[in-house]
């Protein structure tokens, strides 16, 4: 059995780390922590999980003890505060899966700037894998400090990975136009999240300057070969959860690689050019269970990924360009399922375990 602890426990991430992992057959919750006035019981901060645990969220985050009761610890913490604490879990032995923005960004000056503060631990940066399993399992499987994806650049990576894996479209040329809901900014008391200022209102935040964009920029590099800096615009829908996003990108004219045995042009036949992307994506997916791609002229919702880990993708081939559209459950897929689903990578479980 895999002793776990969460540390942020009260916050949106938190709650569904625990719900997830309640059911987990093969990991146990041994500590929970949070900024919270007082220690009490899970079950007063969170009444859905009464007759399922008797953990007692602590309101002062003893390392001792954690390091005692826990393999494996999830920070589930606001962004700047997870380098507090990893160094020590890490200098103790523990594995540690950080769903904060700490250990993404591999450019220290880039985290300074979108983060405003000074990094504590650069030296574990190098050592922290990016966590998404889709790309980076092998790396994921040894690894002892995850660093999380966050929810924009997990659905805007998933997206376009196969696009860029097989020079279909000019890097240059993407645009993210991607919309969430209100879970996306974390459980906190701020005018602009209250129920009278978000309802019945859609509107764009951070243009081009959203602290996600660097972390895509960085992986979507990665997948090219070269540098890539995309426009992206997000917007705050009136919704508690989900990410759709809508990404635009022109053609590229040069000829793709074969996809295993089969290229792209033995691909075509007499099917649509749409089809022909499909294909594509169903063979850069075939192995991932969490990522479904639609059929042709179908493209997903927020209610069909909602309270699951799935990314679901649809493609539209429009003439000069492409567009993709996909949706994830940012609490799930864009956070705490994701998470787990590094730990069961992690750990050899199977990597659906506790989330179908």
């Amino acid at each position: 059995m895999l002793n776990v602890g969460i540390i942020g426990a009260s916050g949106y991430a938190g709650e569904e780390l625990i719900d997830i992992l309640l059911s987990h057959p093969q990991a146990r919750i041994n500590y929970l922590a949070a900024k919270i006035d007082m220690s009490q019981p899970i079950t007063k901060i969170f009444p859905r999980f009464k007759e399922r645990t008797a953990l007692i969220c602590n309101n002062e985050i003893d390392l001792k003890e954690v390091c005692t009761k826990c393999d494996l610890v999830f920070l589930a913490l606001p962004h700047t505060v997870s380098m507090e604490f990893a160094p020590k879990l890490l200098a103790a032995g523990k594995k540690v899966i950080d769903l904060s923005a700490d250990y993404r960004l591999k450019d220290v000056s880039l985290y300074e700037k979108f983060y405003g503060v000074k990094h504590k631990d650069k030296a574990r940066i190098k050592e922290a894998i990016y966590g998404l399993p889709e790309i980076y399992r092998n790396r994921i499987k040894p690894a002892k400090l995850i660093a999380n994806p966050g929810c924009y650049p997990t659905v805007s990576l998933l997206a376009l990975a196969p696009l860029l894996a097989f020079n279909l479209i000019e890097p240059e040329s993407i645009i993210i136009d991607a919309k969430s809901g209100t879970t996306g900014a974390g459980r906190k008391a701020a005018l602009e999240f209250f129920f009278s200022e978000i309802n019945e209102d859609l509107r764009a935040y951070k243009v081009n300057a959203h602290q996600h964009m660097p972390e895509i920029n960085q992986e979507l590099s990665f997948l090219a070969g070269k540098k890539i800096a995309v426009t992206f615009v997000p917007h705050l829908l009136p919704v508690n959860r989900g990410i759709l996003a809508t990404i635009y990108a022109k053609k590229s004219n040069k000829v793709p690689p074969k996809i295993g045995e089969t290229s792209p042009a033995k691909l075509a036949g007499t099917k649509s050019q749409s089809h022909k992307l499909l294909d594509i994506y169903k063979k850069f997916y075939k192995d991932e269970l969490f990522v479904r791609v639609k059929e042709e002229k179908e493209f997903p919702n927020l209610k069909d990924v909602r309270g699951t880990n799935f990314c679901d993708i649809g493609i539209h081939d429009d003439k000069d360009k492409i567009i993709v559209i996909a949706c994830i459950d940012n609490l799930l897929k864009g956070a705490s399922g994701q998470a787990v689903q590094n730990m069961n990578i992690m750990y050899n479980f199977p990597e659906y375990t506790a989330l179908l």
